[in-house]
């Protein structure tokens, strides 16, 4: 029997140790490398694009001379004005990557020395840059989606009497919501958080590609899809799987975001749902490569996104 590939030493390509004995000049080196991979690391200024630029010894900047404007080798992406280190923002990648139900900011406060709230905000930096790289893409071919709900959890009374009927409408919070994943057959995988089911319909017709097939459950809003795509349905109260259609990969992701919800963050509801779905999906999407692999692509997307107009001075407001 053939070893899986997780378990094998080439899912190990990277090592948390070496990212932490980088000195400042090998961590920005690193920097450089991975935002300016088409010129080999060499700076391109991020206002003018120009590729003639100045380099200064006693600062780590550069100086185009196309424009004049100076800028580092953080400036317009993601990590703009930041203040902690370069190779403890690159330790943070690697920690995070290395997560497969993600990493708590709690616990990535502990391993860097960090407050939480730097914390907390650096991880939602590197979520909003894979959610923005999972969303440009369109879906095509064998897609399934579902929908699972999450948050608005009401605590039942402490006597048997005074327990509420929690299905009921009246007595639920409101706060429930419910992601609703679109997922290619050995393909991407996108999201999307809504107040009931039925409201991911627009999002599927907007994200799958005309000639496609969908495999969804027999919830009567997933009709409208069959005007569009040909439609297999499954009909879960008979069975999970009938050789023709299922949505067991559709599943596949929302067991990986519980196990996230239950087992790391303890509570993904709220405003920050979607974010954590968004990592989650890139999660699976990326599951079969090595950590290595998954470093470059983290970094490279947050090197790659501008800067953060929710998270840039979150805690100034």
């Amino acid at each position: 029997m053939s070893q899986h590939l997780l378990l094998s030493a080439a899912a190990r390509t990277l090592s948390l140790a070496k990212v932490m004995r980088m000195t400042d000049d090998q961590a920005h080196d690193a920097f450089r490398a991975i935002r300016w991979a088409a010129t080999d690391g060499d700076p391109v200024c991020p206002k003018c694009g120009c590729f003639e630029c100045y380099t200064f010894k006693a600062r780590r900047i550069f100086k185009c001379k196309g424009c004049g404007a100076q800028f580092s080798v953080t400036s317009g992406t993601i990590f703009a004005s930041r203040k902690m280190d370069l190779r403890d923002i690159l330790a943070a990648i690697a920690i995070f990557v290395n997560g497969a139900k993600g990493h708590s900011a709690l616990q990535l406060s502990r391993d860097l020395d960090c407050q939480y709230k730097t914390a907390f905000v650096l991880s939602h930096k590197i979520r909003e840059a894979l959610a923005a790289e999972q969303m440009a893409s369109e879906l095509a071919g064998e897609i399934e989606v579902d929908g699972a709900y999450f948050g608005g959890y009401v605590k039942p009374a402490n006597r048997r009497e005074d327990r509420k009927d929690r299905r009921r409408k009246v007595h639920q919070s409101g706060k429930r919501q419910v992601v609703v994943v679109a997922r290619e057959r050995d393909g991407e995988t996108l999201t999307h958080v809504a107040k009931s089911e039925a409201e991911g319909v627009p999002f599927v017709l907007g994200s799958v590609a005309h000639g496609s097939t969908v495999h969804a459950d027999e919830a009567s809003h997933w009709d409208n899809l069959e005007a569009r795509f040909l439609t297999k349905r499954i009909n879960h109260s008979v069975e999970y799987s009938n050789g023709e259609s299922c949505t067991n990969q559709a599943e596949s992701f929302f067991s990986r975001l519980r196990r996230a919800e239950i087992g790391t963050h303890h509570r993904i509801a709220g405003n920050y749902l979607s974010a954590y779905a968004s990592e989650m999906a890139w999660r699976e999407d990326n599951r079969r490569i090595s950590n290595g692999e998954q470093f470059l692509l983290a970094t490279g997307a947050a090197l790659a996104h501008p800067v953060s107009r929710q998270w840039k001075g979150y805690w100034q407001r």
